[in-house]
């Protein structure tokens, strides 16, 4: 089965670990959540609402953002990652990037490592045509590539970014090659597709849901387990015989070490958040696929994730040197 979720092997002996604890929190400083990615962004966009629904949970905490871009999210995993565990600084992970750097290189972080709190946000990935586009299904595009293979282009944010994965899994199950077309980020994607020089795009459900509202565009097939609710209408690929999962996973996590008290208070502070009905229904009205996971259900889902990736890699690397 393809999915989109990984573990790093060797060569993670050589980092040096975290520093110890005091565990003095919460105290008179505000919890810093690094976020590695832009503002405005689908991860930025998931920490901001979530904190404002923890905070009133943690008697006398705070919490102040910051972004820290760059290297397509790996300077901010590590700044995680390396920073010192005492419940003062946490951030934002996502399974896709996180892993696939992991993968790629050796960066200063060990995907298992990380002391996990809480996935927010699951956003599958989804197979995008014009609203005029001659194929409805996704064995419609199977029948088309398999007659002209390596033609069909298919726009994506990047390479080894969830919706390039999407494809390579795709590609896989259905057995046919299909071009990669790499964007950076997925608002091109977007408008070559709508102008008609891009015939497929790979984008997350959330970020094309606005066009498929307004009849412009289509979705071929959606790479969650169950189909999202706002986009029920679409089938899924496992639902079209394709075993493909595919998107982009969102949460919390802390540095390794994180003393198990303030681990405990966090994780049921966000338990709890994510159960508020208020923060559900902002949720809907953003477009904010949750699926809310906490401690060991949330890291189970990243082991299980990075080891599919490692395979998926050990296939097809899907960049080369």
């Amino acid at each position: 089965m393809i999915t989109r979720r990984l573990i790093l092997g060797a060569g993670a002996g050589l980092l040096a670990a975290p520093r110890i604890a005091k565990a003095a929190w919460p105290a008179d400083r505000p919890i810093e959540v690094i976020v590695p990615f832009p503002p405005g962004g689908g991860v930025d966009n998931m920490v901001r609402p979530i904190v404002n629904f923890v905070q009133p949970r943690l008697a006398g905490a705070r919490f102040a953002i910051v972004n820290r871009a760059g290297a397509a999210g790996q300077i901010g995993f590590e700044a995680l990652f390396n920073a010192a565990p005492d419940g003062y600084t946490l951030g934002a992970i996502t399974n896709t990037a996180m892993h696939a750097i992991a993968i790629e290189r050796r960066p200063r972080y060990r995907p298992e490592d990380f002391t996990y709190i809480a996935n927010v946000v699951d956003d599958p990935g989804g197979f995008w045509v014009r609203a005029d586009s001659p194929w409805r299904t996704l064995a419609d595009l199977q029948a088309a590539a398999r007659r002209a293979p390596e033609t069909i282009g298919v726009g994506t944010a990047g390479i080894g970014s969830d919706d390039h994965l999407l494809q390579l899994g795709f590609e896989e199950a259905a057995g046919v090659r299909l071009l990669h077309v790499p964007y950076n980020g997925t608002a091109p994607v977007m408008r070559d597709m709508l102008g008609g020089t891009l015939p497929i795009g790979s984008l997350n459900m959330s970020e094309g849901l606005p066009l498929l509202r307004e009849g412009r565009i289509r979705c071929l097939g959606q790479g969650g387990p169950q189909r999202w609710a706002p986009t029920g209408e679409v089938p899924t690929f496992r639902e079209q015989g394709f075993d493909v999962l595919g998107g982009s996973a969102r949460g919390i996590a802390g540095p390794p070490g994180m003393p198990a008290e303030i681990v405990a208070r966090l994780r049921e502070a966000f338990r709890e958040a994510m159960a508020d009905p208020a923060m559900i229904a902002d949720a809907e009205r953003a477009g904010m696929p949750l699926r809310p996971l906490v401690g060991d259900d949330y890291r189970a889902m990243m082991r299980e994730d990075f080891a599919a990736l490692q395979r998926l890699w050990q296939r097809r690397p899907w960049r080369e040197g």
